[in-house]
Order: C-alpha cells, then sequence, then structure tokens
C-alpha cells in the first residue's frame, strides 16, 4: 500500500500554532483548515502526483469529435445506493449525456469482488467502448479488468485502481478525492470539536481498499504529530457489507471498554451511522463523532446538533464529470493526466447548506434544511 505523505516544503501549508497546557506546540485547527483551500495531499495509487480537476476540459471543438464516435458506456460500482454512489451517477450520466456516450449498464456489486468480476463479464457482452469503475479489491479483480482492457474497452477508475495497472497503458486515468487530504481535515475538525484535547477512538476500513486507507493514514498521522493532547486509545475495524451494522458493533466495544472516550472517528458517513447508534444505546448523547464524506443521514444529524461535529467530504459530483471527460479524452486520442484529484471539503454546522449545494449541486434536501430550524 503506498502511503500519502504530507508535504513539508515551504510551499506546503503554513498552519498557526500555540502552546498548550503542557507546554507542547500544537496546531491551530481553524487555521489550518483556512489553508487547506485548494490544497491536495494526496498521490496517486502508484504515486503520481495529483492533477487538478479543472485541468481536465473539452474545447467545443473535442466535444463534437466525441460525439461523433456514438460511444457507449458501462458503470461498475463497488455498491450503490448511498449518496456518494449516486451523485457519482447522476454526473457520470449528465455528462455522458452531454458527450454523446450511451450509458448501456449499471451494476452494484454489493462491496463483494467476486460480484463485480461477474458484473464486469456481464456487461462485457454489451461491448461498451468506455467502462468506469472502482475496484472492490486491487488483486481479485484485476484479471476481469485486464480482459477487458485486452478487448479494447477504455478504463477510467474512480479512486482505486487494479493490481499491476499502469496509466496510460492498461488505463486511461484515476480520478479521486484528496482522500488523505479528507484524513488530514477531519483530524483538524475533531481537534477543533475537543478543543484540542481528550481520548478518542478510531473505526476504520480493514480491507486493503487504497481511498480508505489513505484516510486512516492521514487522520491517525495529523492527530499524533500536530495535537499532542488527544491521545488515541482504540481502534476497531470493519469489514462490511453491513458497513453500519459493523460500526455499531465497533463503536460499541470502543465505548464499553473506554466509557470515558470524547470522540469517534469514522471512515465515511454510513458507519458514522453505526457509530451513533452505538452512542445512543451506550447514552452517550455527549459524543463527539467525527466522518469522511457527506451523506444526508450525518447532515440531518449535524443540522440537529446531534453527535456530529465535523465531516470531511469528497466532491462526488465533480469527480464523475471528471471521470467522462477523461473517457472523452480516451475516445480521441487526447493524453491523458494518471492521476487526478479533488481538494478536500472541511464541514461543519454553520457551512452545512452551503456545502451540500457545493458537493452535490442540487439545494439541501427537505430534511436537512428542517433539521436546521
Amino acid at each position: 500500500m503506498i502511503r500519502s505523505k504530507i508535504l513539508a516544503t515551504s510551499s506546503a501549508i503554513v498552519v498557526a500554532c500555540f502552546l498548550t497546557a503542557g507546554g507542547a506546540y500544537a496546531t491551530d485547527p481553524d487555521a489550518a483548515l483556512q489553508a487547506m483551500k485548494s490544497q491536495v495531499y494526496s498521490t496517486g495509487p502508484n504515486g503520481e502526483k495529483a492533477s487538478p480537476a479543472s485541468e481536465v476540459t473539452l474545447t467545443p471543438e473535442e466535444l463534437a469529435k466525441v460525439k461523433d464516435k456514438h460511444a457507449t458506456a458501462a458503470l461498475v460500482f463497488h455498491y450503490g445506493g448511498n449518496d456518494w454512489s449516486n451523485a457519482q451517477l447522476a454526473a457520470l450520466k449528465a455528462q455522458f449525456a452531454a458527450e454523446g456516450v450511451d450509458v448501456v449498464a449499471v451494476t452494484d456489486a454489493g462491496f463483494k469482488p467476486e460480484k463485480q468480476v461477474a458484473d464486469i463479464e456481464t456487461v462485457m457482452a454489451k461491448k461498451p467502448d468506455i467502462i468506469v469503475s472502482i475496484p472492490v479489491d486491487a488483486v481479485a479483480t484485476a484479471a476481469a479488468y485486464k480482459a477487458a482492457a485486452d478487448k479494447g474497452v477504455k478504463l477510467v477508475f474512480m479512486d482505486n485502481v487494479p493490481k499491476g495497472f499502469v496509466a496510460g497503458k492498461d488505463y486511461v486515468s484515476s480520478v479521486s478525492a484528496d482522500n488523505y487530504g479528507n484524513g488530514v481535515a477531519a483530524a483538524h475538525l475533531m481537534a477543533k470539536a475537543l478543543g484540542g484535547k481528550g481520548d478518542i477512538g478510531l473505526v476504520f476500513h480493514a480491507a486493503d481498499f487504497f481511498v480508505t486507507r489513505q484516510r486512516y493514514d492521514g487522520f491517525k498521522k495529523t492527530i499524533q504529530e500536530q495535537y499532542p493532547d488527544i491521545k488515541i486509545v482504540a481502534e476497531q475495524g470493519i469489514g462490511g457489507p453491513d458497513f453500519s451494522g459493523d460500526a455499531e458493533k465497533a463503536a460499541g466495544a470502543i465505548l464499553t471498554e473506554h466509557p470515558r472516550i470524547k470522540g469517534i472517528w469514522a471512515v465515511w458517513d454510513v458507519p458514522a451511522e453505526g457509530v451513533m447508534a452505538a452512542a445512543r444505546a451506550a447514552g452517550r448523547d455527549d459524543l463527539i463523532v467525527v466522518n469522511e464524506d457527506l451523506g444526508e443521514n450525518v447532515a440531518i444529524a449535524m443540522a440537529k446538533g446531534e453527535f456530529i461535529k465535523g465531516i470531511a467530504s469528497q466532491r462526488p459530483y465533480d469527480q464523475g464529470v471528471t471521470e467522462a471527460k477523461l473517457a472523452a479524452y480516451a475516445l480521441i486520442g487526447k493524453p491523458a493526466p494518471a492521476y487526478v484529484a479533488l481538494p478536500a471539503a472541511p464541514i461543519t454546522r454553520d457551512t452545512l447548506l452551503d456545502a451540500w449545494k457545493e458537493i452535490y449541486h442540487q439545494p439541501p434536501t427537505d430534511k436537512i434544511v428542517k433539521s436546521m430550524k
């Protein structure tokens, strides 16, 4: 697993510091979060430097060439039905429609690699020109993706890349949120909510999944190196596919072993829902929860002032648009960057409604708006 490293050059972010009660220097979370705007921390699955999504564009002439191809695309998801997948799907369909590309299949692997392999084989019967996908398992799915590539299918990946694949040779490009940066942002949000001090636990994804490991690495490293008065006293991994249920059990175990713990970090929004359920069951209405990804249920909890005090979100709609544009690059032979990343989006209750509009390109749901009142 390649791990991203926090940038340490003079051009990297500079954060204000203050003295803690014990005399050690620690980061000012507000200054750190402000400095993160437009900053990308992550490198790609093979160590590639991130290119900004803003540079992935199609001229009117290029768009006309893409439309003339009358191409088809299949969308092969790891799992669907959550807000992230729904936003990706909406963006991919909208951008492909603008490019004259017909989406002929959408699949949901339920986070099972064997199901995803079968999905790839099934959609290949439709002879798509493009497959946009996020591999459930980088090793177990590699052969199926390789078979598709060998038949001339243009592969664009979301977040994760099959083991041994080389950009520009085996696939067009991979597009991701700045997942390491999201972990960093979540750490600053946790520190802000805690007032810089307290014991916390982590509910992480116990799988060889590149992007969730980046989140974990970014969060843990930032807490350990920049917040000496915050102690990580427990960690529990979850495997799924019942991520909410698994997280509820994991958080319940943490709360039982450490009843005075102040906060728990969750690797994305669905596990965060399980953490909230465990907190309610334990009578811990005061528990601080910070998670990655902006989903409706965690947004409602944040709006109500319940549990969720910070969210470090991806930008799934913009990511989907970028993926479809890169697929168009491949159709017309335009060189594509190996790895494209979008900056983290730190969210608090004060910024929640505007953040929803920015991330999903639509107004907040009625449930979220009503919860703010």
